[in-house]
């Protein structure tokens, strides 16, 4: 485990509202996740949304290229990442809040790709536009217009593993599986399915109580078994779940590991092992 600051990471509708009247530093992203055709998450953001804030297409913003062994949710490219973030108007002084009106994983999804990629100051609205809309902040639909942001990538800014990594860290420290307990355990009569051998499970949605994140007395009391001092990294199936437990350790001041690949990458290798069943709870295991 490596050492560092307790960061805040969720703002609150209340607060948020406050930032937005105070300064012109805010950058606001929703961020939607694509489903059938393509259109109804723009659709949604462009009947409401929270002024000011720009779209984030899930898959063409915060997903790299896939090829046959990366995994569905590969890193995006430094510089494509680059360009949007400056369309979106992020300087390198931005403070920049993510949210949806979908699944917060999709959320934490892009507040790890930011923090990977340089952006010191971002953070994810507590509970999402649901939370906004309860507190009565208001909906625009003005689509604002592509912005001139100044920001400067640095990818590498937050830890990953490669395959290799999670599997020494499964072995020697703690990794951590954000899939559900039934992906989790699959079937040993199912090739592809189960998880990486060493690996616990904690389920990313465990993170978060109605959308949203957990307070610190109970995020330590579900980690506290792997609060030790030892390296903790996480995965799930293609890098997404994974980021919320990414989210929820960095409240707690710790900084964990992300497996980008995840599972998806995890079988591309039919050399890598794998183990089924619902494993070994961390109080007997190593």
């Amino acid at each position: 485990m490596c050492p560092a600051s307790v960061r805040k990471v969720v703002i609150s509708a209340s607060e948020l509202s406050a930032v937005l009247r105070e300064s012109a530093s805010i950058v606001v992203l929703e961020v939607g996740r694509e489903a059938g055709d393509g259109s109804e998450p723009r659709l949604s953001y462009s009947t409401g949304h929270i002024p000011g804030a720009h779209y984030v297409p899930f898959e063409a913003a915060l997903v790299g290229s896939t090829t046959e062994n990366t995994g569905h949710g590969p890193l995006p490219r430094a510089s494509d990442l680059q360009e949007r973030l400056r369309v979106w108007g992020v300087d390198d002084g931005s403070t920049v809040v993510v949210h949806t009106r979908q699944n917060p994983a999709v959320a934490a999804r892009a507040w790890w790709i930011l923090r990977w990629a340089g952006v010191e100051n971002v953070l994810c609205l507590n509970g999402g536009l649901a939370a906004w809309q309860a507190f009565g902040g208001p909906l625009e639909a003005d689509v604002p217009p592509p912005a001139a942001g100044t920001a400067v990538v640095r990818p590498g800014s937050l830890p990953v593993l490669t395959a290799e990594d999670a599997g020494r860290l499964a072995a020697a420290g703690h990794l951590i599986d954000a899939r559900s307990p039934e992906a989790y355990a699959g079937d040993a009569q199912r090739t592809g399915t189960g998880h990486i051998p060493g690996a616990y499970s904690i389920p990313g949605s465990d993170n978060f109580a109605e959308g949203e994140l957990r307070e610190a007395t109970e995020l330590r009391s579900l980690y506290a078994a792997h609060l030790d001092g030892r390296v903790i990294g996480a995965y799930c199936g293609s890098g997404v779940s994974a980021t919320t437990t990414v989210l929820a350790l960095a409240s707690l001041g710790v900084e964990a590991a992300l497996y980008p690949g995840s599972w998806s990458a995890w079988i591309t290798d039919p050399a890598r092992p794998t183990a089924t069943g619902p494993g070994v709870p961390p109080a007997a295991g190593r």
